[in-house]
């Protein structure tokens, strides 16, 4: 047995997991991609500075009013006629951004963007749920997160070298940007419809038995119109795992804040070591991510897998503040990342265990939606400490408070939610 759900698992991670990781780096680069953009577009377009905050913002909100319809649509049609579609609507809204003329083209493909994009996070989790099993839940969840650092430490160059290529048939650099990075997940959309099983009965590579075990022990089972429990959208292990999640992506704003100052502090870098030395959080997120969430699946521990790495990504960035802009803040930033992706690679294996298949869906998107509006919330905060105090002293502080309450909320579900007398899990 355990050598047949050891070999399950691992095609599920390479069969399932880790392609889904193409989808999210896709996704991150084609939202982002804008900030480079930018070095040309504004002056071509004549975008004003409020212009162009405009068109980077709606993006955002896109992708956050999008996530509700988009996971009911996957209950809807089914996984790979949802991946497809989303992945293809966002591919072409992308790459539509080659043809803008005017501030308001730009705006209403933005939001396109970010709306088709918006459900792809929680739609993911929901979708592997039905392929983990307790024992593999941190790994399987984490996975794709890997994306996330991968956009960063590679999607900056890329949209450096397409930038300074010589672009196709006269074209404008930044448009030709947008294209060459929208057009591949509009590929990625139509190998979508193909290669994904909406479900464990639809996976042929799954032989019998494997799935009869994952039927009996699965996270969740996926039917099509899926009847939803609104209820869980306020019951109280998603309102405070919201606010752990919440904090979990602020800690990530922190550090994206913080680094650049870092560095811009620091002489005599060449631009491969300027970038190398950016990166270098980053990298502590991805290993963090890989490592942690496999260490808690092999334990079967979870809370102190989160709680104990948001208290030291917390204690890390606040210290490099106090550091100086030598190899020692470098180390201290490099394992905040380190913790911080170690804590947010075994999360989803918390709030999951206590949802049902009329609750999993919503639960997840709740607590996603709670979770990346600090998106919003994190960097106005950060400026206006900046701005108030003239130093980046409170910002980090607060920053990193907000990591320390993490590891609070942690304490807070495991008592409440997980204690033997609290029923929570039944």
């Amino acid at each position: 047995m355990q050598q047949m759900t050891g070999k399950l698992a691992s095609g599920i991670r390479w069969r399932l997991a880790i392609p889904s990781v193409l989808f999210l780096f896709m996704s991150s680069l084609d939202r982002v991609n804008i900030s480079f953009a930018s070095l040309q577009m504004n002056a071509e377009l004549g975008l004003s500075p409020t212009q162009y905050g405009m068109a980077s913002s709606l993006v955002f909100f896109g992708f956050l009013a999008g996530q509700y319809p988009s996971v009911l649509f996957l209950q809807r049609i089914g996984f790979h006629r949802w991946l497809s579609a989303i992945a293809i609507t966002w591919g072409i809204a992308a790459s539509a951004q080659a043809l803008v003329q005017s501030p308001t083209q730009l705006y209403v493909l933005r939001v396109i963007v970010g709306f088709a994009e918006g459900g792809l996070a929680p739609g993911l989790v929901f979708y592997l749920s039905q392929f983990a099993t307790e024992r593999q839940r941190a790994s399987t969840f984490a996975t794709p997160m890997l994306a996330i650092p991968l956009s960063i430490i590679f999607g900056a160059p890329i949209s450096g070298w397409l930038l300074d290529m010589a672009a196709p048939a006269g074209m404008a650099s930044w448009r030709w940007m947008f294209l060459a990075e929208g057009l591949p997940t509009v590929l990625l959309g139509i190998g979508a419809y193909f290669y994904f099983p909406d479900t464990p009965a639809h996976a042929n590579w799954i032989d019998d038995d494997g799935k009869a075990w994952l039927e009996a022990n699965a996270a969740n089972r996926m039917t099509r119109k899926q009847a939803n429990d609104w209820s869980v959208i306020v019951r109280p292990i998603v309102l405070v795992s919201s606010a752990l999640w919440f904090c979990l992506l602020a800690g990530a704003y922190g550090i994206i804040f913080w680094l650049p100052q870092l560095v811009s502090q620091m002489t005599g870098l060449s631009a491969f070591q300027n970038g190398l030395v950016n990166a270098l959080p980053w990298i502590g997120v991805g290993l963090g991510i890989y490592f942690n969430s496999a260490h808690s699946d092999r334990t079967g521990e979870r809370f102190l897998h989160v709680g104990v790495p948001a208290a030291v990504s917390g204690l890390a960035i606040t210290a490099a503040n106090f550091a100086g802009t030598g190899v020692a803040a470098l180390l201290l930033l490099f394992i905040a990342g380190l913790a911080l992706g170690s804590a947010q690679g075994v999360f989803w294996a918390l709030p999951t265990r206590l949802f049902g298949p009329r609750t999993m869906a919503l639960g997840v998107v709740t607590i996603n939606i709670c979770g990346t509006s600090a998106g919003a919330i994190t960097p106005h905060t950060i400026g206006y400490f900046r701005e108030a105090t003239g130093s980046f002293t409170a910002a980090t502080a607060l920053v990193g408070s907000i990591l320390l309450l993490a590891a609070v909320f942690v304490v807070v579900i495991r008592l409440s939610f997980f204690a033997p007398q609290s029923g929570a899990n039944k």
